[in-house]
């Protein structure tokens, strides 16, 4: 049998990142190995990687040279930045630069960036329909991914344009809450319109989609989801799918913002975006192109149905 070829996958214990490392190490047959690349590799989810069969290496985003050694000798590369980790616009595009670099150094055949939109894009610099944030940016987390492309130019690169996680529901709280008469509610400034969402686990199987076809993607975007609903249609699946009542108020993006929790500018921000600028939101992401790189790809009601146990109900 051929060697396999190696997908160095940052943040293989986190989100993106862990979707892919499991995706390569379900398909003992598929002709690639995982090298599992971890701050920690004596974390629990380490450990479990390294079980199951993958390469755990230590490295850290901030320091290029550990980034270097962890790439040596792959044939490829999963780069993705987690934002949340440290809020800073300025530190994910210093973070992607890193990995670019580590990626020119090894040689890599194919480099697989997780990236999104530049929002500022869509509204003219004098808009005052949002704030500005961090001094220059409109959505931070997705701003500074996308000046972070021009890193990654000049390499055989697949820029990955993902969707929001509905992973967010329990991982960050953002599900519905219980309030008066029982009645479940969640609050968003989205209006009626779509937001585009997508399983984490997901984004990780159509990144493995996109290294298994080679050649096919590469110096292009591609735009993945899962499906396009708006919170009316999701809280009608969440009171079906979790036997109680959920409504949805749609509030306006200045109470959002100031909600005061952490982020929520940044969120107040990025959900009017989806609603404001829907079709192009939409339009950069294709059910269809998700499918063929990953045919197992779930709706919003198969995602719940797996994973509602994680819902707070509290």
């Amino acid at each position: 049998m051929a060697e396999k070829k190696v997908i160095a996958v940052v943040g293989a214990t986190g989100a993106q990142g862990g979707g892919l490392a499991r995706a390569i190490l379900t398909d003992p047959n598929g002709g690639f190995a995982c090298r599992a690349i971890t701050r920690d590799p004596s974390k629990d989810k380490a450990k479990d990687l390294a079980g199951k069969g993958a390469e755990v290496v230590k490295a850290d985003l901030d320091d290029v040279d550990t980034l270097k050694k962890a790439f040596a000798g792959a044939y490829g590369a999963y780069c993705v930045t987690n934002f949340w980790e440290h809020f800073s616009g300025e530190r994910e595009k210093a973070q992607a630069n890193n990995m670019a670099e580590a990626a020119s150094t090894a040689g890599l055949k194919h480099v697989d960036w997780s990236t999104l939109e530049d929002t500022r894009k869509l509204m003219a610099a004098n808009d005052t329909r949002m704030p500005m944030l961090q001094e220059k940016y409109r959505v931070p987390h997705f701003d500074a991914k996308a000046e972070a492309n021009a890193y990654f130019a000049g390499l055989p690169v697949t820029y990955l344009v993902t969707s929001f996680y509905w992973d967010n529901l329990y991982a960050f709280g953002m599900g519905p809450k219980k309030g008066d008469a029982g009645v479940y509610t969640w609050a968003f400034p989205m209006g009626n319109k779509r937001l585009a969402g997508i399983a984490v686990e997901d984004i990780g199987k159509a990144a493995y989609g996109i290294f298994k076809a080679g050649q096919r993607y590469l110096n292009q975007t591609v735009g993945i989801v899962g499906e396009n609903l708006t919170f009316d249609e999701m809280s009608e699946k969440l009171s079906k799918g979790l036997n109680i009542p959920v409504k949805y108020n749609a509030v306006e993006a200045d109470v959002y913002r100031r909600f005061g929790f952490p982020g929520a500018d940044e969120l107040g921000n990025m959900f009017q975006v989806y609603r404001d600028f829907e079709k192009e939101v939409v339009a950069a992401r294709s059910v269809d192109v998700t499918r063929s790189l990953n045919p197992s790809v779930q709706t919003f009601e198969q995602w719940l149905a797996r994973n509602k146990s994680k819902i707070s109900l509290a």
